[in-house]
């Protein structure tokens, strides 16, 4: 369960440095300031905090449900903006609505990542015994205000087509939602098996996935050739 959480925290970090890669340089340092104060102010919540606690914490399936709740609403939003980018980038024109949406999520830095810097503080007050609190807190404050803006410039470095960090910022997303299922269930089964097969049904569904599969290919093929007789015209 441990390692679970752990992965889903860094894909979380990995997810906001690469929203970073669509804002502009003073956006990026704007929001690293604001992470790093929430770092910095949070030290007394976390000093208040044990080993013990957060296990249950960890342990308790109606705390985990309402996390997941929040984490499937964040997930759709991050979705929800590589797709409208999608569209934006290879459709051409669009609806002015369609550019607004955009825009709001692009805004839309995610709210995971204070859950995930407040339990990086807690972790690094618990490894740093007889160290002052405030000191600690400060100085991964500053630690974080410095990674997000280089955390950010070496991802549009290394990955410098939008297309790619796209794919990969709604594959990660997809990864957090597939985890926090998993971080969900903690372990138990939540129904009992039934090894009994409903073909009827299965049936039904294989007709109207292939059913919708021919209809999409038969809409997109009359829109191909709409917008080749468009071209043509003189």
């Amino acid at each position: 369960m441990d390692t679970v959480v752990l992965v889903m925290m860094i894909v979380v970090c990995f997810n906001y440095l690469l929203k970073q890669t669509w804002r502009k340089p003073f956006f990026v340092a704007l929001s690293a300031v604001v992470c790093a104060l929430f770092v910095g102010l949070t030290w007394r919540w976390a000093i208040e905090q044990s080993k013990n606690q957060i296990a249950d914490w960890l342990a308790d399936s109606a705390l985990m449900l309402d996390m997941a709740v929040i984490l499937t609403l964040e997930v759709a939003l991050q979705m929800a903006f590589c797709v409208v980018a999608a569209h934006i980038h290879t459709a051409g024109r669009v609806k002015r609505s369609v550019v607004w949406t955009y825009r709001l999520l692009r805004w839309f830095p995610g709210l995971l990542i204070f859950p995930v810097l407040f339990s990086a503080l807690v972790a690094a007050i618990f490894a740093l015994p007889g160290v002052s609190f405030q000191l600690t807190a400060w100085s991964l404050a500053v630690v974080v205000a410095v990674t997000v803006p280089i955390g950010t410039w070496i991802l549009k470095r290394i990955i410098p087509e939008k297309e790619i960090r796209l794919e990969i910022l709604f594959l990660s997303n997809a990864l957090i939602a597939i985890l926090g299922i998993i971080a969900t269930v903690n372990g138990r089964t939540v129904v009992i098996g039934n090894s009994d097969v409903e073909w009827g049904a299965l049936g039904g569904i294989t007709v109207l996935i292939v059913a919708g599969l021919f209809c999409g290919a038969a809409a997109y093929q009359v829109k191909l050739k709409r917008m080749n007789k468009k071209q043509n015209k003189p």
